[in-house]
């Protein structure tokens, strides 16, 4: 039995399809007892836990051959970070109490980044639970291809997409989710010893790219556009953030290259969706 949380969304899906595919026993761990009732349609165990509830997570765990961790996202964090330091406690302790035979997180590329930033999150996760008795893996995968779901109707509608990434010509490395799910999955089924670092790589992708991308899928001509960086805090602001300082850091990170795969004593694998792929599912709706 495998014990997958964040499983109602895309990346904890894709492992739970990956591992039921492979023949494996497979228990949703879901806040909501009603987003189970279709993982358990399709044969899953479903155990009800808070992601802060370190008794309910403890039963979850409990048996399991393997555990996939996916923390929470905190888009507006507090300053310290309070919202996630009590998720990874609660989560240290039950890992700690339950005992699985192996873990598998999802953590980030720039998790060892000394610059504090909205990644900061994960890289605490990392601390906590890296000195576990127990096997446990972080999948450090790259930027998401999915966030260019936030361009989809600004690209449709005004043949516009406004970039944080900038310059418009600078790549940086991108995944699709289903590779992030699909090789979290495959980790799990291995054997290891200790604390081991996996990053998930991509290929290369500028805003340029993006906004050509969507242009060839939609036959219409779309074009990306740098959002001036002395405006993003009164932005965030407008939209709804109280402490946006955190993902102006990590956007800066990105820019100006800080936030970079490790590599060293990491291991390393490569996605294998590319990104036309992606943006056709969201154009499409899939």
């Amino acid at each position: 039995m495998y014990a997958i949380t964040g499983i109602t969304g895309k990346v904890g899906g894709e492992v739970a399809r990956t591992l039921s595919k492979a023949g494996c026993a497979v228990r949703a761990v879901v806040r909501d007892p009603r987003k189970g009732d279709s993982w358990a349609d399709s044969g899953c165990d479903v155990a009800v836990a808070d992601m802060t509830d370190a008794a309910a997570l403890t039963a979850a765990f409990s048996g399991a051959r393997g555990v996939f961790v996916l923390l929470p996202p905190v888009y507006d964090p507090s300053p310290d970070f309070t919202e996630t330091r009590a998720t990874v406690a609660a989560l240290r302790q039950a890992l700690e109490d339950a005992r699985p035979a192996k873990v598998v997180c999802i953590s980030t590329i720039g998790a060892q980044a000394k610059r504090e930033n909205m990644l900061t999150q994960l890289g605490m996760m990392e601390q906590s639970l890296g000195d576990l008795p127990i096997p446990i893996t972080f999948l450090r995968p790259a930027w998401f291809m999915e966030n260019c779901s936030w361009d989809l109707t600004a690209a449709r509608d005004k043949g516009v997409i406004s970039s944080f990434l900038q310059p418009l010509d600078k790549p940086v490395q991108m995944v699709a989710t289903a590779d992030v799910g699909r090789v979290a999955a495959e980790l799990l089924q291995e054997n290891w010893a200790g604390r081991r670092v996996v990053e998930l790589e991509g290929p290369w992708v500028s805003p340029n790219e993006i906004a050509a991308t969507f242009a060839e899928i939609m036959g219409h001509p779309v074009r990306a556009e740098a959002v001036p960086h002395q405006t993003w805090e009164q932005l965030f602001k407008s939209q709804g953030m109280k402490h946006p300082e955190a993902r102006m850091r990590m956007l800066d990170g990105f820019n100006e290259g800080w936030i970079e795969f490790e590599h060293g004593e990491s291991k390393r694998r490569i996605g294998r969706i590319g990104l036309k792929e992606v943006l056709k599912n969201l154009v499409h709706g899939k």
